[in-house]
């Protein structure tokens, strides 16, 4: 009896020291030596100043930037409370805010059906990237805030524009942020934040 004890005592202490302190530093080491920037949560640095991470959305409300979805995460875009709304369908807030949104967007663009990503969230409500459909539709309004050619944006649109990795896995996307900080790199405004 005592044997089996003092076995599971070290097994206890021997598990927990290889799987709960030297199995997590070794991958924490080699994440940092071989994957540095994912690691580190791809943060954007700006005039040493992390202005956001490529991986997590944020909201842009003025009128001279690309918009991102909305978020239903928390008080919005909160990484530390990720989640979806969890309204169906037929739920009247969802349809309500929805509603909302569409008319809000189409004051920009009246002419133009209002792509689904600009008014619904997405399951994380913390989605940094929108659809190649949702940033044209911004275009003119980001030309005339900015006082640029519809077509320059375009162009803008289509450097940043993501593709399917290997051409079948997952979906065309531009990341906000980045396009935004382009933006502002070419056309400098006051900053990111409204």
């Amino acid at each position: 009896m005592k044997k089996n004890l003092l076995i599971s005592i070290l097994m206890t202490i021997a598990t927990t020291v290889l799987l709960g302190i030297i199995y997590p530093l070794v991958v924490t080491g080699l994440a940092q030596l071989f994957f540095k920037d994912k690691a580190n949560g791809q943060l954007i640095v700006q005039n040493g100043k992390v202005v956001g991470s490529r991986i997590i959305g944020q909201a842009f409300v003025g009128p001279s930037y690309f918009h991102s979805r909305p978020s239903a995460a928390g008080s919005g875009y909160d990484a530390a409370n990720s989640n979806g709304s969890q309204l169906g369908p037929t739920n009247q807030h969802l349809i309500d805010r929805v509603k909302t949104a569409v008319a809000s967007n189409q004051a920009d663009n009246p002419s133009q059906p209002v792509p689904v990503d600009l008014v619904t969230a997405s399951a994380s409500g913390l989605d940094p990237d929108i659809s190649p459909a949702s940033a044209e539709f911004q275009v003119p309004r980001i030309a005339r805030e900015r006082g640029l050619s519809e077509a320059d944006v375009r162009a803008l649109v289509r450097a940043h524009t993501q593709f399917p990795q290997l051409g079948v896995l997952g979906e065309s996307r531009v990341n906000v942020l980045e396009l935004n900080l382009s933006l502002d790199a070419w056309v400098p405004r006051t900053g990111l934040h409204p």
